[in-house]
C-alpha cells in the first residue's frame, strides 16, 4: 500500500511531536482521581487535616482527591500500602510525626521511611495544650513543676492517646526538658485520655488544641500552656509552655503528604504546586485555623530534609526514655 507524500509528511510530523513531547502523548498528570490515604481511624487530627485540604487541592488539580482511611499499627499499615503502591502520583499518604517517630519506636518496620517514600510537601502544623485536672493546685507551668518535684518520681501521671502518639511525645519532651519523672498511662485514643484527666484518674495530658478547646472553655480542664512558640488565637489567654515556666520547650505537630519513592519529579512538582495553591487560599486557611491548624507550604526537598531531621531528633528522645511500642 502506497502512502501519499503529503500523508507521509503528516505522519512523520506527528511521530516527531510525540517523541519530543512524551508527556503530551501519555496525557498530562493528573488524568483521574488521586487517593489520599489516612493511616489512622476517622476523626483524628490527620483525618481532619486530610478532609480539610481534599476539596481545595482537588479543585487545584482538576481531579478529585479521595480520602481513604487505612488504620492500624500506629499508622504503619496505611503507610506501607502507599510505599508499595505504583509510583505514579495517584496513591499518596498524609501523616503526622509518627512518620519520624515510628522508625525508632518499632523494632521492625514494614517500610523504610527514608528509602520507600518521597515527600510531596507539608500541609500545616498544630499545637497541643498542657492540661491538668481541676483538682491539681497548679495555675502555671512553674506551679506544676514545683508540685511534681516535691513528690516522689512517677507519683503523678499523664494520659496519652497511645504509645508513640503526639500526645505521648509532647509529654516526653516536657519530661526531658524539665528533667522530671511523670508516669505515662497510654489509652486507646485521645478522648479517653482527656476524660480520665477530667476525672482525675491521671493528673495531666497533652491533647491537640482543637480537642482541648471545648473542655478548657467549659472549665472541665485547666490549660497551663500551649506547646508552640506563640499563643493560639483559639485560646488567646493561654500562654506558651515556654513563657509559663519552661523556657526552651517547643512542640508542634506537623502534617506531611508522601508519595512512593520513584514517583516522577514532574508529578511531585505538580502535586506540590497545586497543594501550595490550595493552602494559600484564604478560605481554606480560615477553615484550617478554625480547627487549630496553621497552613504551611514547603518544597518537596525541604520537606524530606525536615522529616530526616525529625527522625534523628525523636530517635534520641525515644532511646533516652526507653520507649517501646506496645
Amino acid at each position: 500500500m502506497k502512502i501519499a507524500k503529503g500523508a507521509g509528511a503528516v505522519c512523520a510530523a506527528i511521530a516527531a511531536s510525540c517523541l519530543t513531547h512524551p508527556a503530551a502523548a501519555a496525557g498530562a498528570f493528573p488524568e483521574r482521581a488521586v487517593t489520599l490515604v489516612v493511616p489512622f481511624a476517622p476523626g483524628g487530627s490527620v483525618d481532619i487535616a486530610a478532609r480539610l485540604i481534599s476539596d481545595a487541592w482537588g479543585r487545584a488539580l482538576g481531579q478529585s482527591v479521595i480520602v481513604e482511611n487505612r488504620a492500624g499499627a500506629s499508622g504503619n499499615i496505611g503507610m506501607a500500602a502507599v510505599a508499595r503502591a505504583e509510583p505514579n502520583g495517584y496513591t499518596l499518604a498524609i501523616n503526622t510525626m509518627s512518620l519520624a517517630i515510628n522508625p525508632a519506636l518499632f523494632k521492625s518496620m514494614p517500610f523504610d521511611t527514608a528509602k520507600d517514600l518521597r515527600s510531596v510537601g507539608t500541609v500545616g502544623t498544630s499545637q497541643h495544650v498542657l492540661t491538668v485536672t481541676n483538682a491539681l493546685p497548679a495555675t502555671s507551668v512553674s506551679d506544676l513543676l514545683a508540685y511534681v518535684r516535691a513528690r516522689p518520681a512517677n507519683e503523678l501521671s499523664f494520659g496519652s492517646a497511645g504509645t508513640g502518639s503526639t500526645f505521648h511525645m509532647a509529654a516526653e519532651l516536657f519530661k526531658s526538658v524539665s528533667k522530671t519523672q511523670i508516669l505515662h498511662v497510654p489509652y486507646k485514643g485521645g478522648g479517653p485520655a482527656m476524660l480520665d484527666t477530667i476525672s482525675g484518674q491521671v493528673q495531666m495530658s497533652f491533647p491537640v488544641l482543637s480537642a482541648a478547646k471545648p473542655q478548657v472553655d467549659g472549665k472541665k480542664l485547666r490549660a497551663l500552656g500551649v506547646t508552640g512558640t506563640k499563643r493560639s488565637p483559639l485560646l488567646p489567654d493561654v500562654p506558651t509552655i515556654a513563657e509559663s515556666g519552661l523556657p526552651g520547650y517547643e512542640f508542634n505537630t506537623w502534617f506531611v503528604v508522601s508519595a512512593p519513592a520513584g514517583t516522577p519529579q514532574a508529578v511531585i512538582d505538580t502535586l506540590n504546586a497545586k497543594l501550595g495553591e490550595a493552602l494559600r487560599s484564604p478560605a481554606l486557611a480560615q477553615r484550617m485555623q478554625k480547627e487549630g491548624f496553621d497552613p504551611l507550604v514547603t518544597a518537596p526537598d525541604k520537606t524530606d530534609a525536615m522529616v530526616a531531621a525529625e527522625m534523628t531528633r525523636w530517635a534520641g528522645i525515644v532511646k533516652d526514655a526507653g520507649i517501646e511500642a506496645n
